[in-house]
């Protein structure tokens, strides 16, 4: 079993937002995720939970996996999911995880579990 956690500042992400519009958002989410994500707070978790994800499977984001490669959804109750692309599926072998996101005080957080 591995997790991964990462924390970022709501306002991190509004900066980003005001500087490059949705070349940024773009950049890191998915077109399905862009419109799961409808405020800044979301997008704050999304990116945290990216990084908790690459943080539990211990490679961070880089070369071997990128944001792209980390596909997030909700399931039929809401609750955030994951999927790896393809690519990504022939270096992480996943047999079953969770995700939890949460944003409050300026604070988006996310913890990842795994188990390969």
């Amino acid at each position: 079993m591995k997790i991964g956690t990462d924390i970022i500042q709501v306002s991190r992400i509004e900066k980003a937002l005001a500087q490059f519009g949705d070349k940024f958002t773009q950049r890191f989410l998915h077109p399905q995720e862009i419109a799961l994500a409808k405020k800044t707070a979301s997008i704050a978790g999304f990116w945290a939970a990216k990084e908790a994800i690459s943080k539990a499977l211990g490679c961070g984001i880089g070369k071997e996996l990128s944001f792209h490669d980390i596909i997030l959804a909700k399931d039929p109750r809401g609750a955030p999911t994951f999927s790896l692309s393809e690519e990504a599926q022939k270096v992480h072998t996943i047999q079953t995880s969770s995700l939890s996101i949460s944003h409050d005080g300026g604070f988006a957080i996310a913890v990842a579990v795994i188990i390969s």
